[in-house]
């Protein structure tokens, strides 16, 4: 088959940044009442990132987000880039587990204390689920109608801001000039006791790619994978932090990019005919956000043409974007199956199958989570 390795360096902080996007619809009652009725023309927003930058002063300057990520600096290149274009911000963004911040969140609603005003989270199947309860507000940001159709609520109550990808990687240096050719090369005799992952039991996404070769491979081969002596952690940083410390040659789980320079410490790679993973990462402002104009003015900054030019992997959740590199974008990739996994995200019975599958092969989830313990109520 051939080998369409590209390089990149594994770094989900930066991926996390850039790939996160919610659409948020001006609709009815709560969004007109913030917003002049001129700034708004067929429900999606007029008003210049500068406009919305001197509202969001106006009303205190302040904006929380709970970000979906596996270390509490993961948006630190975020909350950077934001802080260039409005220096007068002060933006709290507070890094956990998609899964934790998401029940974190419930407690919230029914506590009627909503702490953050912006959420972006890899828990693809609660957006539905708080829109139905109203927990959303639908607001349509500048640029809206660009945005995939896939990857927007059509009220705008959710929108990807970015694309994050997941596949295998390696450590060029470590591997001779032979690195694997696919992700089914895994189990090869040489990588044997080489081959850092993720937990599939952990993390949702690398379950799903997990799954993928589970189907594309085999059992058999899931279970030749299993007897190479995979070193597992938590969080999906880990295979490439295992790899950049010069611990394993190989990685599996992890977010990349294939637009790095090829002289980078860190390979990404996907090969053709072969099964990775990519999707839209989900944001939304919260109805009872307490700073709804500074929300406005992140969800505006985050899928503008500026901001979505400068995404770290080269893939844009716009349609007017031009992929880096030469990339298609994503969702023209079939074996990125990035359909395939909302779907796969919304039924939690299969999901909980697939997790305690994997765990009889690769054993349970050990270790403290790689955020921290943030408690109820971070950032309150």
């Amino acid at each position: 088959m051939k080998d369409t390795l590209r390089s990149s360096q594994l770094d989900r902080r930066s991926l996390l940044t850039t790939a996160l996007t919610v659409p948020l619809v001006m609709a009815a009652d709560h969004a007109l009442a913030a917003t002049p009725a001129a700034a708004v023309r067929g429900g999606a927003e007029t008003r210049s990132l500068d406009e919305l930058y001197q509202e969001a002063l106006a009303e205190g300057g302040n904006l929380v987000v709970y970000a979906g990520g596996d270390t509490p600096t993961q948006q630190d290149n975020n909350r950077k880039g934001f802080l260039a274009r409005f220096p007068k911000m002060n933006i709290s963004i507070i890094v956990d587990y998609s899964k934790y911040h998401d029940v974190r969140l419930d407690r919230q609603f029914a506590a009627h204390s909503v702490i953050p005003d912006v959420v972006q989270l890899q828990t693809l199947q609660d957006f539905g689920r708080w829109k139905k309860e109203g927990r959303l507000l639908n607001y349509k940001p500048a640029g809206f109608s660009k945005v995939q159709d896939s990857l927007r609520d059509p009220d705008g109550a959710w929108m990807a801001i970015g694309i994050i990808a997941f596949s295998y990687l390696y450590d060029p240096s470590a591997v001779d000039g032979k690195p694997p050719a696919s992700p089914k090369e895994l189990t090869n005799p040489e990588w044997r006791g080489r081959i850092a992952s993720s937990y599939p039991s952990d993390d949702d996404a690398v379950l799903f790619l997990y799954k993928l070769y589970a189907e594309t491979y085999g059992w058999d081969w899931i279970q030749k994978l299993a007897d190479q002596g995979l070193q597992f952690a938590r969080g999906t940083h880990s295979p490439g932090l295992a790899i950049s410390q010069h611990q394993k040659a190989v990685g599996v789980g992890g977010s990349g990019s294939l637009t790095t320079p090829a002289n980078a410490p860190v390979k990404w790679a996907i090969a053709d005919g072969h099964p990775f993973l990519a999707w839209g990462q989900r944001a939304a402002i919260l109805k009872d956000a307490p700073h709804k104009a500074a929300a406005k003015l992140y969800m505006n900054w985050q899928i503008s043409e500026e901001n979505q030019r400068k995404a770290y992997n080269g893939w844009s959740v716009r349609t007017d974007v031009q992929p880096q590199g030469g990339l298609k974008p994503v969702w023209d990739y079939a074996n990125s199956h990035f359909a395939e996994f909302p779907r796969f995200m919304e039924d939690r019975a299969l999901v909980e199958r697939w997790r305690q599958t994997f765990a009889i092969y690769f054993g349970e989830v050990k270790g403290e989570p790689s955020p921290g313990w943030l408690g109820q109520r971070p950032g309150a």
